[in-house]
């Protein structure tokens, strides 16, 4: 290697440290298993229905929701059913100007834009870590988890869950800096991306409480336009919707359609209603969902006990959405932006050894989900 190229890599690789290289090599590793996924799904169809593979399985890295991205970054909501409308429009707008960039247009943008955003996503991960007390493999090891969670095959799909969680990220380091311009500037983009965005306005409401007394105008004003930025961004998209289409509502009201999220319901009776129709529903039944929700549940427990008020504030609006909705479908998903939980798990698996289990089991699952996600057996 010429020893300018060296000068370059061994730089860059200063900056970047060991966040640079955790969510790399995690990023690379997790869509090494997806690739896996696909090759273990094209293989099943082969051997049980040749000819014929189902329709996730033709889309490929579009395929769900990421066809409705695609459609929309192509010809707009206009053309397209209501259903659409309740995709949110950040993430079709930047994969459409990527796409015009790129090869293979709005497609590969989307797909570039999902997966360069789960690359930094682990970078902002391993970075917040560090800045909360955690050591180098403590961060490491939240970004391996991050990655390599089953549900994860969304971050290298056409999803919006990388980008999502990159924004996220971004805005929680700039809050426990105090970087409140910041905080205000990605909370806008954050609820321009999902509608659950406007949770982020519920941990920034409790940093900004603090030491208000102290604060002249400018400040108590810039953290306010923090703590509305993502209930404003979200409010944007609906205020547009209103009046190209004649109903603000329509993105919220489609979302809660029988065949979707459907009706909010009480967290607790949805949870019990699922654990007692889990023996006549079967394994691949709503009781696939119930061991992440414990799991996820009692992690819930430790952010409490271990991480500031702000990181148990959002995983809890988080975890209680994510139950709350009639059908528990996509639950992991809905859970992954959750990343406190990483952060404490990450903590609690202190041996080695354990860590490198949990990553190789992590990575043999997302495969499979992977699998099952594109033969349609499990919905993402």
């Amino acid at each position: 290697m010429a020893p300018p190229v060296r000068r370059t890599l061994s730089r860059w690789r200063r900056r970047l440290g060991g966040a640079g290289e955790a969510a790399v090599a995690s990023w690379l590793v997790a869509r090494v298993a997806v690739g896996l996924g696909f090759l273990a799904a094209h293989g099943a169809v082969d051997a049980l229905r040749p000819g014929s593979p189902p329709l996730a399985l033709r889309q490929g890295l579009v395929a769900w929701d990421g066809a409705f991205y695609r459609d929309i970054a192509t010809i707009g909501y206009s053309e397209l059913p209501e259903e659409a409308l309740r995709f949110f429009p950040l993430f079709p707008l930047l994969g459409r100007w990527l796409g015009t960039l790129l090869p293979g247009g709005a497609t590969t943008g989307l797909v570039v834009v999902a997966n360069a955003s789960a690359l930094v996503a682990g970078w902002l991960l391993h970075r917040l870590v560090v800045h909360e007390g955690g050591s180098e493999d403590r961060a490491a090891t939240a970004v391996w988890l991050v990655a390599l969670l089953p549900a994860s095959s969304v971050l290298v799909l056409a999803y919006t869950e990388g980008l999502f969680l990159a924004l996220t990220l971004g805005a929680f380091l700039a809050l426990r800096r105090g970087r409140w311009g910041a905080v205000a500037a990605l909370g806008l983009l954050v609820g321009l991306c999902r509608p659950s965005g406007v949770l982020l306005a519920l941990p920034v409401l409790i940093e900004a409480a603090r030491g208000l007394r102290t604060l002249r105008w400018p400040g108590l004003l810039t953290r306010a336009a923090a703590v509305a930025a993502a209930p404003v961004g979200t409010g944007l998209y609906l205020l547009w919707v209103g009046d190209r289409f004649g109903d603000p509502l329509i993105p919220l009201r489609t979302q809660g359609t029988g065949d979707l999220r459907g009706r909010w319901v009480d967290p607790v009776s949805r949870i019990l209603d699922a654990v007692a129709d889990a023996p006549s529903e079967g394994f691949l039944g709503e009781a696939l969902h119930l061991p992440w929700i414990a799991l996820f549940g009692l992690l819930a427990v430790v952010v409490g006990r271990r991480l500031p008020a702000p990181y148990t504030a959002y995983t809890a609006a988080v975890l209680v959405l994510a139950v709350s909705a009639e059908s528990l479908g996509s639950f992991e998903r809905y859970a992954l932006v959750a990343f406190p939980l990483a952060m404490v798990a990450a903590d609690l698996l202190r041996q080695p050894r354990l860590v490198r289990v949990v990553l190789v089991v992590s990575s043999a699952a997302l495969a499979v989900f992977t699998a099952m996600t594109l033969l349609m057996v499990f919905v993402p």
